[in-house]
């Protein structure tokens, strides 16, 4: 029996039993550099190297050298990437596609609905003052102050409607975010094209364009993946057309918003405040502006889904049985770019690699 070759290009301590079991089942195993070694990772000559000849690529999140279509090209025996994280925007997954390969991820539970808390967490501390008034009374500051007074979120029997949510994005995280938020009784709006309308209707969210989402909301949260479409999609221009209190929340990814141009506006004035779980470059530069900006902003080392239970166990879990499954000739459960699979199951349906 042949062996399957496994590149696994960021390794990390929690994988052992993951190779051990592909182990067992025949698989011979290239290991790249552990992931925590440094934040470069493996130059692409390095990592096309290894792939050479690969039957599946596996590993958590590569930043800098993203899996390209050059590393995938290396092996035209290659069937499936499989990552454990729920991101894959450090795979190219239209090369994937058009290579007629799977690119597998981790949605799992622990970690987007830990993203969703959070959401809703930020959203709290941010509009009910929480860290200004614990510091208040921990520094001396007396005791009650007009500047301590928090927005009332939802609607009340006086005719006070509430503040306005606005969703970008209503996959797992926004849709759980609205459902967390939905007994509140306020307005909450979402724009997502690829989302049919049944999901609005099932979440209680009122659908509307990006511009009207951006002027009515009060505050409005990221819950996209990094594509070209959505990468800087919040700029000067986006920022200008939000409310001078509206809070931005971003716990998606850093580069969907142009930082500069959120800096600015914060300074300025423009908008109330930012709670970030994520940025351009992580990790945050020792001397961004964003650490001088005081209550504006609230700020978290992109840990927002990071949780007793979460983490990448469940993924690592996940991405081997994905990885077992298209060895087999088999459609994993978890593929991203699902219009591939037509193709795939030409190229490889039915057929083991140990045949």
């Amino acid at each position: 029996m042949s062996a399957a070759k496994i590149f696994i290009f960021a390794p990390v301590d929690d994988a052992r039993d993951s190779h051990k079991k592909l182990e067992e089942h025949g698989c011979e195993l290239r290991l790249g550099k552990a992931s925590w070694d440094t934040p470069q990772g493996n130059s692409e000559p390095e990592l096309v190297r290894m792939a050479v000849g690969c039957h599946a690529l596996m590993g958590t999140s590569i930043r800098n050298v993203p899996i390209s279509r050059k590393i995938m090209e290396s092996s035209g025996a290659l069937r499936v990437v499989a990552k454990y994280t729920i991101g894959v925007d450090d795979v190219d997954v239209e090369a994937a596609t058009e290579l007629g390969i799977l690119v597998c991820h981790g949605p799992t539970e622990s970690n987007w609905g830990g993203v969703a808390e959070g959401t809703v967490t930020a959203m709290l501390t941010m509009l009910k003052k929480a860290r200004e008034r614990d510091r208040h009374l921990k520094d001396g500051g007396g005791w009650r102050d007009a500047k301590l007074q928090g927005t009332y979120i939802g609607s009340r029997g006086d005719g006070y409607a509430g503040i306005t949510l606005g969703l970008i994005g209503l996959g797992r995280i926004g849709s759980r975010v609205a459902t967390l938020l939905r007994p509140w009784k306020f307005r909450i709006l979402a724009t997502d094209p690829y989302v049919l309308e049944s999901r609005f209707a099932e979440h209680g969210v009122t659908r509307v364009d990006l511009p009207t989402l951006l002027r009515e909301s009060d505050v409005v949260s990221l819950h996209v993946v990094l594509t070209r479409e959505t990468r800087h999609m919040i700029g000067a221009r986006e920022l200008a057309l939000m409310k001078p209190g509206a809070i931005l929340i971003n716990t998606s990814r850093g580069l969907c918003v142009q930082e500069p141009a959120l800096i600015e506006s914060l300074l300025k004035g423009q908008i109330g405040g930012a709670a970030l779980d994520v940025f351009e470059e992580e990790p945050l530069a020792l001397d961004s502006q964003l650490r001088n900006l005081g209550d504006k902003v609230l700020l978290s080392p992109h840990m927002v889904s990071s949780n007793v239970g979460s983490g990448l166990g469940p993924g690592i879990q996940w991405a081997t049985e994905s990885v077992l499954c298209a060895l087999r000739g088999e459609v994993p459960d978890n593929v991203y770019n699902k219009e591939v699979i037509p193709r795939w199951e030409r190229r490889f349906g039915g057929t083991s690699v140990w045949d």
